[in-house]
């Protein structure tokens, strides 16, 4: 593949990855996007039920299958290795693109917050959340967690270097800001309806498992200096653990 036309292929597929995240953030937050998580007047029926879970393992075995270190030994056979990753967030954002579309919604009303505070609160709350999850991305590398880096280092003839440990900000706290970012994103709504229910109930259930896989490959990466970083640093509620400061943190390449 030519190094101009994978940079291109890596460039575009960024650009629908970040309107793809844009829509998201309307999507669960029921705002500005033409369909939203509550869109419609649909209720709790099997079909729906059976579709809207359908939709979320469709995304959940394409996330994580991909993201395993096997799966990529094979898959860079047929795919270059330059937008391996740009293929990976691609497949990623189409799934997305395709639960926005076909998502059926629940609206029975599980939770409503009316007081102005409290909702003003329980927004912050998951603005917080959204923030949390795009700063984790830059703290380590966010070009090289989307391809970037890698049609970059391509285009101009250099080896491509992954992200080695580091010690950012977040990353000092919690192992996994990204994901605890989501699921503040996730649960943090004043009015939470049985499809938004599912959608958070499914969403952190699929984030603990993938902790577990994910963890897996890094102690596998690193060896020692992960399973020194996972027993000083919580995994998603910071403070919880009475340790060392951690020297080193988890790269989240492979979330």
């Amino acid at each position: 593949m030519s190094r101009v036309a994978a940079f291109l292929y890596g460039g575009i597929v960024y650009l629908i990855f970040f309107v793809t995240f844009l829509y998201a953030i309307g999507f669960v937050g029921n705002v500005v996007v033409p369909k939203s998580i509550d869109s419609g007047a649909g209720i709790l029926t099997p079909e729906a039920l059976l579709i809207d879970a359908l939709l979320l393992g469709v995304f959940a075995i394409q996330h994580s299958v991909m993201a395993r270190p096997w799966f990529k030994r094979g898959w860079t056979r047929l795919v270059p290795e330059p937008i391996e990753r740009s293929t990976y967030v691609l497949l990623a954002s189409l799934c997305l693109m395709l639960l926005f579309w076909q998502w059926r919604p629940m609206t029975e009303v599980v939770w409503d917050v009316r007081n102005d505070t409290g909702q003003r609160l329980v927004l912050a709350l998951c603005g917080l959340g959204w923030l949390t999850v795009l700063g984790s991305t830059f703290l380590v590398s966010h070009a090289d967690l989307f391809g970037l880096k890698q049609v970059t280092a391509y285009l101009r003839g250099l080896r491509y270097q992954p992200v080695g440990f580091a010690t950012p900000l977040l990353y000092k706290l919690v192992r996994h800001p990204l994901y605890l970012g989501f699921l503040l994103a996730f649960w943090a709504t004043p009015r939470m309806t049985r499809g938004h229910l599912l959608f958070a109930l499914a969403t952190s259930g699929y984030i603990l498992i993938a902790i577990q896989f994910e963890e897996h490959d890094l102690i596998g990466y690193f060896g020692e200096a992960y399973r020194r970083y996972r027993e000083q640093t919580p995994m998603l509620i910071p403070f919880t653990k009475r340790s060392r400061t951690a020297r080193t943190t988890a790269n989240p390449r492979g979330a």
